[in-house]
């Protein structure tokens, strides 16, 4: 089989599209990288929607934790230290044991004119169960980081603001979440890049990959036992990720370029050697 008919056979097994069965003899090395990359597009759906939703999350906790009173800082503050105390893996464990309990107690509400049920058994499918485990300890970790810019925005923006009339919403949409980005965003970085890299652990959770759509080491287990070689499988694995890692070092850095682009550039400096000439 070429190359290319594997990578039309595989491309996309992950999404449920293409062959269903996997090879078990004469397993090709462009079969690995097809069929790994294929399960990277579900690393790819736990990171992007755990960071765009995580970030609206960790907004508002930051902003509870620093504006709001004590009914609102206090929740905030326990979640943040529960999720940031407590390891990742242990809370997928906890998590799955939650969702599989949940749907034996059943949500059901009595209208009188008829009954309402809430399906919550997709809570334990790894598409929607760890996402959600996934969201709550990014918004933790990177709640902990917009606190501690909301903390650094300068006082004097924030009286100048108020001096020039702004209301609270102005206020806040021109001048202190811009300034908190700012400050923000390199450490915020990094820790997107730790999330992409924590989907890793969602194969050894307990969360079972549905219909057998896993996720990149899924894949890579599946190579590492049929050919008893893991020194193939993992290094593709590791190689996806570090691309990966290089997009979003590359889109972080566009987007820290627009968010500082009133700061001019630092001159460069250029060395000279100079010969000195004793006496």
């Amino acid at each position: 089989m070429s190359c290319a008919q594997t990578f039309s056979d595989y491309a996309f097994r992950s999404l449920g599209y293409g062959e269903r069965l996997l090879p078990k003899t004469d397993i090709t090395f462009c079969e690995q990288v097809v069929l790994i990359g294929s399960g990277m597009i579900w690393n790819v759906y736990f990171g992007v929607l755990a960071i765009i939703f995580g970030f609206i999350f960790a907004t508002a906790l930051a902003f509870a934790r620093v504006n709001g009173g004590a009914v609102l800082r206090w929740p905030a503050d326990i979640f943040v230290f529960v999720f940031r105390g407590s390891p990742l893996f242990i809370q997928f464990f906890f998590a799955y044991e939650l969702f599989v309990q949940i749907p034996r107690m059943g949500f059901e509400w009595d209208l009188g004119f008829m009954v309402l049920s809430a399906q919550t058994s997709w809570l334990t499918k790894a598409w929607l169960g760890a996402l959600v485990v996934l969201f709550l300890n990014t918004s933790a970790y990177s709640a902990e980081i917009f606190t501690g810019a909301l903390r650094a925005v300068p006082k004097g923006d924030v009286e100048a603001a108020n001096a020039f009339g702004m209301n609270g919403r102005t206020k806040f949409r021109r001048i202190v979440f811009p300034t908190m980005l700012r400050l923000a965003w390199p450490s915020y970085s990094n820790e997107a890049i730790f999330l992409f890299h924590s989907t890793a652990l969602i194969f050894f959770s307990g969360f079972p990959a549905w219909r057998r759509k896993g996720d990149g080491l899924y894949y890579a287990n599946y190579f590492a036992e049929n050919t008893f070689n893991p020194f193939v499988a993992y290094p593709i694995v590791a190689v996806y990720f570090i691309l990966l890692t290089l997009l979003i070092v590359g889109f972080f850095g566009l987007v820290n370029k627009r968010l500082n682009k009133h700061i001019p550039d630092a001159p460069k400096v250029k060395f000279r050697f100079a010969t000195v000439i004793g006496r």
